[in-house]
């Protein structure tokens, strides 16, 4: 993030609080909370969804008790306008056919289908700090990877490498061997920065930097992660952007954990591009279309001068200048901005999905979501603390401007782990695990320390029965 920390970055210390360790006060912290009413404007999943297999569809949620979902790092929870706006999608195509792509029923809260992927845009913009024109909703991560970096990894000479982290997530392991396995080049051209020595897994700025000094005259491209996915860490994208720049490295950013979850200013960063995924943090459902920011500097476009007036990439007809999309040219002029990197038309249904929850993130903005995380991010970790003995180690780094809104536990004892997970997830507890590790994500637009406060107490009651033996 931003190198200089914000004052609301800073995690206070609960254990100031004489009542804090009481669940009374999580509910006094909840009833203060200024972002308590985004709660209902998502589906919570009940603990009898959760549990039971013979829990119908039809089934209220509301008449049943909640669960305690904290794993919006893997997939977000409903908005409940989503299956209102589809079916105003619905409608339109039941009743307009072709002519949704241009006209508008009047009764509905939907732009025209031709309009669509742009009104994302517009609304995703503030949530990543860009300028509407620089964003652009379409395909998936992974695909949207490797269309950017056809336009951006451009091995010539002896820039030929490809910086990124040893424990990168594997699809941008198989992006990136893929690349450069089609421009012919072996894989030694892929250099992998290692975290720190130890168990925290964490990646050093300092360690970064470093390596990128050391392959200056021979890397062609960085491809990071904003927040790692297994340790929750955030990398200074500021700072490492700057100083890929200063070396004439162009850099892209893996933002799958970092969209709707930190405070992102991609535009004044002068990120060269990123790419995410939107069905984490950003709630638009399994499979969600994924989005992508391509700064200005690379999308200027003067049609004057034909292909030699814009940066070269992969071509579709989405991404020809709307003003002659339909007038089927066999000559390629793509619109200014990310917009010109489209390919085909996004999906309608999956963008509209997409929408509902933009339209929730526009009620507010993320120094005000950032803010609450923080808070509830620092009172997991807290109550986390009074847990003992302590089978497990937080490697999620302590420092509020060094984490988003997850905590990864390392447990001493997987056996243990795998334990716990059974006896949380038969009560309705949802988090996730990796090998040694859970991940447990409190997300400010839904989840309430009240939720955070009962984890943890679930967690302490299970925990006795779960270590026999070790």
């Amino acid at each position: 993030m931003n190198s200089i920390p914000h004052e609301r970055d800073k995690a206070p210390d609960f254990s100031n609080f004489p009542t804090s360790k009481k669940r009374a006060f999580a509910q006094s912290m909840d009833e203060r909370d200024p972002l308590k009413h985004f709660r209902e404007g998502f589906f919570i999943p009940s603990k009898k969804s959760l549990t039971s297999s013979s829990f119908q569809s039809s089934d209220s949620l509301r008449e049943t008790e909640s669960g305690v979902y904290l794993c919006g790092n893997q997939i977000g929870l409903q908005p409940r306008q989503a299956p209102r706006l589809i079916e105003h999608h619905l409608r339109t195509w039941q009743a307009q056919g072709m002519y949704g792509l241009t006209k508008k029923i009047s009764d509905s809260p939907l732009p025209t289908w031709g309009e669509m992927d742009q009104v994302a845009a517009r609304l995703m913009s503030p949530i990543v700090g860009a300028n509407p024109y620089e964003v652009s909703v379409m395909g998936g991560l992974t695909a949207n990877l490797h269309i950017l970096m056809a336009s951006f990894y451009r091995p010539i000479g002896e820039r030929t490498k490809v910086l990124l982290e040893r424990d990168a997530f594997s699809s941008d392991y198989y992006a990136v061997q893929s690349q450069i396995q089609w421009h012919g080049l072996q894989m030694d051209n892929m250099v992998l920065i290692d975290p720190i020595p130890g168990d925290n897994l964490a990646l050093s700025t300092a360690k970064i930097l470093a390596v990128i000094d050391d392959h200056a005259s021979t890397a062609a491209l960085i491809i990071l992660s904003g927040v790692q996915y297994l340790t929750g860490q955030v990398l200074d994208i500021e700072q490492i952007t700057s100083h890929a720049h200063s070396r004439g490295i162009m850099i892209g950013w893996d933002l799958a954990h970092a969209v709707g979850n930190i405070e992102l200013n991609l535009h004044d960063w002068r990120v060269d591009f990123a790419v995410w995924c939107n069905y984490k943090y950003m709630n638009a459902g399994p499979g969600a279309i994924g989005s992508i920011f391509v700064h200005e500097t690379h999308g200027q476009v003067d049609q004057t001068k034909g292909m030699e007036g814009y940066r070269p990439r992969l071509a579709g007809w989405w991404g020809n200048d709307s003003s002659s999309r339909f007038a089927m040219r066999n000559t390629f002029a793509p619109g200014t901005g990310a917009a010109g990197y489209q390919l085909s038309n996004a999906s309608v249904l999956d963008t509209v999905a997409l929408i509902a929850s933009l339209e929730v993130f526009n009620q507010t903005n993320m120094v005000a979501i950032r803010k609450k995380s923080v808070l509830l991010t620092a009172y997991l970790e807290f109550l986390l603390g009074t847990i003992d003995p302590l089978p497990f180690r937080i490697i999620t780094s302590s420092n509020a401007t060094e984490r988003g809104c997850q905590l990864t536990l390392r447990f001493d004892d997987q056996n243990v782990l795998s334990r716990v997970m059974m006896r949380l997830t038969e009560k309705g507890y949802v988090v996730a695990q990796k090998q040694q590790m859970m991940r447990a994500a409190p997300v400010p637009l839904y989840n309430t320390f009240t939720e955070v406060w009962d984890f943890v107490d679930q967690l302490r009651r299970v925990l006795p029965s779960c270590m026999v033996g070790v």
